[in-house]
């Protein structure tokens, strides 16, 4: 800036150009002659200097202004920044050089200046406010979005597993329903073949039954008679037989002499092993000292096999002990055997 001193008549000074041209405008020695005398032009010292650190604030000043995120594109520059008293001790020598009125235009300007850096920086940190806010609620959307997300597969993995534990629930159901219907399939099948053969048993009782009353067998054969009706001896407890023995081999097949019902069959002391066959008009057929008993309940046929010949009870060995009794009383076999056609 050009000192407040008046130039000397004569001397031709040339104006300095504007700010913006100070790095075009260089001052020779004949653009700026010497006066003699008590006026002289003052030096331009510090001028340059000034001018740049007038130059770096403003450059900070925009760049405050203009945003931290264009600055923030284009690479740092680090720019140095003289401090206040600095720049009011270069007014004061030019001052003291060429008057007041320099000092008041550079107080102003460095004011201007200092007024422009702070809205600068207050506007940055405005800016910057605004980013951390922009960045706070983009994350806080981040987090509700994750947690969104988070809680839809959590109700998805329950709703499978619902799903597969409905489907186990139904494969068990189904299951068990199988097994119920093959029980209750089996248990009809048994229940039917024990129906079939309490059927078929009854319709054999009944067959012989059915067979004509007339019809009479020897109760064992390939026999030797041993002993009659009514013999003395003191191997019988009544002192006399009450039967008649038809002495044979052990396991000789045993036959009912007529159809009836079986009304008894096991032990019975001396007697061994005995069988009763009832028939239809009363009559009790006694078969003892049996070996085994093949029938032991229900009705028989005529000539159907009972037991088989033994020695169980009081005997001197193998035989078929027969008695015949009506009405609780015995009666000779061989008579009875006889009037039936039995040619014993």
């Amino acid at each position: 800036m050009a000192s407040n001193l008046p130039a000397p008549e004569g001397t031709e000074i040339q104006e300095p150009p504007t700010a913006g041209a100070w790095g075009e405008w260089n001052p020779t020695e004949d653009s700026v002659r010497p006066v003699r005398g008590k006026h002289r032009v003052a030096k331009q010292r510090g001028g340059l200097a000034r001018s740049s650190t007038v130059l770096g604030v403003g450059v900070i000043a925009a760049v405050g202004a203009s945003g931290i995120a264009t600055a923030q594109d284009r690479p740092q520059v680090a720019i140095s920044l003289p401090s206040l008293p600095d720049l009011v001790g270069a007014d004061k020598s030019r001052q003291e050089d060429g008057g007041s009125g320099s000092a008041d235009s550079a107080d102003g300007r460095i004011g201007i200046i200092a007024q422009q850096s702070v809205q600068g920086a207050d506007a940055g940190e405005v800016l910057r406010n605004r980013i951390l806010q922009q960045a706070e609620s983009q994350q806080v959307a981040a987090e509700a979005k994750t947690r969104t997300e988070a809680q839809a597969e959590a109700e998805r993995a329950a709703q499978q597993a619902a799903v597969q534990e409905a489907k186990e629930k139904l494969e068990a159901a189904r299951k068990a329903a199988e097994e119920a219907k093959a029980q209750a399939e089996a248990k009809a099948g048994e229940e039917a073949a024990a129906k079939a053969a309490k059927d078929a048993e009854a319709k054999a009782a009944q067959e012989r039954l059915a067979k004509p009353a007339g019809s009479y067998f020897l109760p064992t054969s390939a026999y030797t008679l041993t002993s009659h009706y009514g013999d003395s001896g003191s191997m019988w407890s009544s002192g006399h037989h009450t039967g008649l023995d038809f002495a044979a081999p052990t396991g000789t097949p045993v036959k009912a002499v007529s159809g009836g019902k079986i009304t008894s069959a096991g032990w019975s002391g001396a007697y061994g092993y005995r069988i009763v066959l009832e028939l239809p008009d009363g009559t009790e057929i006694w078969y003892c000292h049996l070996s085994s008993m093949s029938v032991t309940s229900g009705a028989v046929g005529a000539g159907e096999t009972i037991g088989r010949v033994g020695a169980t009870g009081n005997v001197t060995g193998p035989h078929l002990h027969l008695e015949v009794r009506k009405g609780g009383s015995t009666t000779d076999p061989l008579a009875w055997l006889g009037s039936k056609g039995l040619n014993v």
